[in-house]
């Protein structure tokens, strides 16, 4: 391994740096100091020639010279013998300090202070040199310093004399500031090292964080596609089942109860996507695309889906186009749209709900009004918390579970599109959405997420003759059938692409043909319902009308059907959207569709 383990302790990894550190300049700091010993040996003998200074020359020479050639430490050696390593640097260093000592009891003698003098400063000069390459250790910097400096002292209090006393006390102050620099330098790279692995420690745990972070980020994000898909399938089973029942009774005296039912099985299924949608946005799972969007066509879905509730409750809902453009997402920003309208709508007992978009400079203000009871200043911020709602302590279910404004917020603040809210308890109340203009030419228009608004134009149709539908759960097909039988269509139900291909191959046989095909998202052996549904319309009729169900809802999915430009609606499906759509794309051109959201 070329560096310590992260789970190392502490005190040893900042051993193993200090070693590390010292011997990087391991090599220069001895190879300097046979130089240093054979030029000052050289004008020692010039002043005092004698063999002690040849002994003393030639012992610190080979000294230095062995110290070179001992084994080196390396950083695959096990951090667990970095004390022993870190040991014998402390030997060998002390063992220099004590050569060093022996030169002034040679070369201080009676009559030479000049020469004196000279050796005082090459020592004084070697322990300030000493200092700074042994900060890393402390007890070998103190030890080094203290044998030559303290053996130069007594040397020069030995030899005597005013000047020789001069220069010992000198000496001395010089080795006080030295140990007392070098002891805070080594404090000082001890506390830099420390720091500089708790920083890494800590980057290391929050690198982990992030990553357990991430882990359950991307679990919550399967778990809320399983919940999606596992939890809307039987509810869209019920959903059939119980629409079929309704139409089957309507006129007798039961007919109430499966009425009532249906009330509870719709009021669930909304309950149900409310929640996911909340979870989905806060889990992260939904990713804004922002991309040119013409308004008009959202404008008019909003009228298409809440016109007819409008009129239920006598109120007046009034839309006006624009034909404008904006930057934003397009299967969020009519989310967000729907929630404002449908919140208006529930809280308005009279009056009408009032949509218009206007150009401000560089921004477009969409305005929802409403001539509702209003908003006291003291709530207005919490009708954006979820399930918080004005005036409905009894939890009316007919006002839904207070999140509307809630998932509102949410996509405000994910789409960046600021919000703005004004109201008068008793008047009614505004919301007003600020969005960046587009003003490129139009050109090719995006898939807008709706049905409604893209197929406004196209004339109502009759309900479709026959229908081929493709779902591989017997349940789905039974309630189908039962309920499209209700409205006079004849279904022909299957579970797989070959028995798709067997049914449409016995009704060209007959002269016949279907007039709209319907395929789940999800099929068995993990088909895909949009390219099983391509595949058959390649075969068979090119202009055959394809609508997908799916209980798979997230973004990323339904943007890649949007970009076949395939109709799709999602579960639990209620009847009558059901009803409506299927009368709205039978026999119309796929390419004039886009995602359903009912």
């Amino acid at each position: 391994m070329d560096t310590l383990p992260s789970n190392a302790p502490l005190a040893q990894r900042v051993l193993s740096e200090q070693i590390a550190a010292f011997l990087l300049i391991f090599n220069t700091i001895f190879r300097s100091r046979m130089v240093f010993v054979l030029v000052i040996g050289g004008i020692m003998y010039a002043e005092l020639p004698g063999l002690p200074v040849i002994i003393y020359t030639a012992a610190h020479f080979l000294l230095s010279l062995v110290t070179l050639q001992i084994p080196r430490w390396m950083r695959k050696v096990p951090y667990s013998e970095s004390k022993r390593w870190a040991r014998a640097i402390t030997i060998c260093t002390i063992a220099a300090g004590v050569a060093d000592g022996v030169a002034p009891w040679i070369f201080v003698q009676p009559g030479h202070l000049p020469l004196t003098a000279v050796l005082i400063v090459v020592m004084m000069a070697n322990c300030a040199r000493a200092v700074q390459s042994l900060r890393p250790f402390k007890i070998a910097l103190v030890g080094h310093v203290l044998c030559a400096m303290l053996s130069l002292i007594a040397a020069l209090i030995h030899e005597g004399g005013t000047y020789y006393y001069f220069l010992a006390a000198f000496a001395a102050v010089h080795l006080a500031m030295l140990l007392r620099a070098g002891m805070h330098e080594t404090d000082q790279l001890t506390e830099a090292l420390t720091l500089r692995f708790e920083n890494e420690a800590l980057a290391a745990r929050l690198q982990e964080q992030v990553q357990e972070t991430e882990r359950a980020s991307l679990e919550k994000t399967r778990f809320l596609t399983a919940a999606s898909h596992d939890l809307r399938q039987p509810l869209h089973a019920i959903s059939l089942f119980g629409a079929a029942l309704e139409n089957q009774l309507e006129g007798k005296t039961e007919g109430a109860n499966a009425h009532r039912l249906m009330q509870a099985v719709n009021a669930l299924s909304h309950s149900l996507e409310t929640m996911l949608d909340v979870s989905r946005i806060d889990a992260g799972v939904v990713k804004p695309t922002l991309q040119p969007v013409p308004l008009d066509p959202i404008l008019q879905s909003l009228d298409d889906v809440f016109g007819a509730l409008a009129e239920q409750r006598s109120l007046q809902l009034r839309v006006r186009a624009c034909g404008l453009r904006v930057r934003s997402d397009p299967q969020l920003l009519p989310r967000m749209l729907s929630n404002l309208v449908d919140n208006a709508l529930k809280y308005t007992p009279r009056g009408g709900v009032i949509v218009v978009a206007r150009l401000r400079k560089d921004r477009v203000w969409i305005d929802v009004r409403d001539t509702g009871v209003g908003i006291a200043p003291d709530q207005r911020e919490r009708v954006f918390d979820e399930f918080y709602q004005i005036g409905n302590p009894g939890r009316d279910r007919s006002l839904g579970l207070g999140v509307g404004l809630s998932i509102v917020k949410r996509l405000s603040k994910l789409l960046a599109h600021p919000i703005e809210m004004r109201s008068r308890p008793g008047r009614g109340t505004l919301f007003r959405i600020s969005l960046p203009l587009v003003c490129e030419p139009e050109g090719t228009q995006p898939v807008v997420a709706s049905i409604h608004g893209a197929v406004s134009a196209l004339a109502r149709k009759a309900m479709p003759r026959r229908v081929l539908l493709v779902d591989d759960e017997a349940d789905i097909r039974k309630a189908m059938t039962d309920l499209l039988a209700t409205w006079g269509v004849q279904l022909t139900a299957v579970g797989s692409q070959s028995e798709a291909v067997a049914a449409m191959e016995s009704a060209q046989a007959a002269g016949e043909s279907f007039d709209l095909l319907i395929c789940d998202y999800r099929l068995s052996e993990e088909a895909n319902g949009a390219d099983v549904g391509l595949r058959l319309r390649e075969r068979f009729d090119k202009d055959l009308p394809l609508l997908l169900i799916s209980g798979e809802t997230g973004p990323d999915r339904l943007k890649q059907v949007q970009a076949l430009g395939i109709a799709i609606i999602a579960k639990p499906v209620e009847a009558t959207a059901l009803r409506h759509i299927i009368s709205l794309i039978s026999r119309a051109s796929e390419t004039q569709l886009g995602a359903v959201d009912p």
